[in-house]
């Protein structure tokens, strides 16, 4: 039988809804928790933990200790070998030597959860040395080693067990950015190396990709489009991005191009907003439209950097006032793809799929359909 190894980063994700952008060192986490942060990445990880109890006996499970993978794993009756000492706190260096003792027991696939800065503590324990296959739970999912949701990592997982074999495997991108200049509104990528990962068009994620030739002119265009649309009786909460910062700056208030902004009447209500700052205005303003634009490669609506646009606001808001844009660019690239969505909520992203009528141009729209 495969063996499969499990790591969850406890803390991945854990500055997302807070409006941190990120989870990296220990004073975000002490500044996440003051927030009223809570951990999700377990929760997150359960979805794919799932899928993988049906097949339970058809595969041999060694994971980390306590909410490094042994908790979860005893909730969905795996039987699972747990390698290393439990802690109260983890660290980056607690996810390397829990993927060097998984490798020491000979696994055949590394399994791990958690976003880029995990994926970049993986490559620092494993390099190329086995296949891994990564269930997103972080705030930063740029690199392509990640499935498409945690769901569809668990039927990726799934699928690797009944057919007994990995598959072909290919070389997938570890990227990572500078959060500190990230939360300065700076995008600062950088390729860190290479995983080996399964070939799997229909559950792995694309590698985030840039702005293209001719792009500002496109978004300065959609921008003009989007602020003339806007009514005075809306509260609009604008999501983030270069395309919904032109936006932004259309307006005159500046905003955040890494944040969510609030915006009534075409003026700054609240700058940078998390989840329950969104949650208070909209209890405060009943009339309300979200606006976003999408993750150019991978194609995520909600799910990949706008975590404060959380499944409770999301519920709020409804699918009908949801607005979607982006550049031609952008649509040529994702032409004949689905659009996703990951909130971490099942209910919301099925209420949330569907077709959407979104704007590429000056009174110019392109339907696209969004999955889960």
């Amino acid at each position: 039988m495969l063996k499969i190894g499990l790591i969850i980063n406890p803390v991945a994700g854990i500055g997302g809804k807070v409006g941190l952008k990120g989870s990296d060192g220990e004073e975000t986490l002490k500044r996440a928790r003051a927030l009223g942060a809570c951990p999700e990445s377990g929760k997150k990880a359960s979805h794919a933990l799932k899928e993988l109890a049906a097949v339970r006996d058809r595969f041999v499970l060694y994971t980390g200790p306590g909410e490094m993978g042994g908790d979860l794993a005893a909730e969905y009756g795996l039987d699972a070998h747990i390698c290393g000492v439990s802690r109260m706190q983890t660290t980056g260096s607690d996810t390397v030597e829990a993927a060097k003792k998984l490798l020491a027991e000979g696994i055949d696939l590394l399994v791990f959860a958690g976003g880029d800065g995990t994926a970049r503590n993986i490559l620092d324990a494993v390099h190329e040395s086995v296949p891994v296959l990564g269930i997103p739970t972080g705030c930063k999912i740029h690199s392509a080693v990640f499935a498409i949701n945690p769901r569809r990592a668990g039927q990726a997982l799934r699928k690797i067990v009944e057919t007994e074999s990995i598959g072909n495997v290919h070389e997938a991108e570890v990227m990572d950015i500078d959060e500190a200049l990230f939360r300065e509104g700076i995008v600062q990528a950088r390729l860190y190396g290479y995983l080996r990962t399964p070939e799997d068009k229909q559950h792995m994620q694309n590698l985030k990709s840039g702005r293209g030739l001719g792009e500002e002119a496109s978004v300065a265009l959609l921008a003009n489009c989007l602020v003339d649309s806007m009514k005075d009786d809306v509260l609009y909460i604008i999501g983030s991005g270069s395309t919904m910062k032109a936006v932004k700056e259309k307006l005159g208030i500046g905003g955040t191009l890494l944040g969510v902004d609030i915006v009534y009447q075409k003026k700054a209500l609240c700058m940078d907003a998390g989840e329950k700052q969104i949650l208070e205005m909209l209890e405060a303003y009943p009339k309300a439209k979200v606006m976003v634009t999408v993750i150019g490669g991978q194609g995520y609506l909600f799910g990949r950097g706008n975590q404060q646009l959380s499944a409770a606001v999301l519920c709020r808001v409804g699918k009908k006032n949801i607005i979607v844009a982006m550049s031609k660019n952008k649509a040529d690239s994702l032409f004949l793809k689905n659009l996703y969505i990951d909130t971490s909520d099942e209910q919301t992203d099925c209420s949330l799929c569907g077709y959407y009528r979104v704007v590429v141009g000056y009174d110019q729209y392109v339907m696209f359909q969004a999955v889960n």
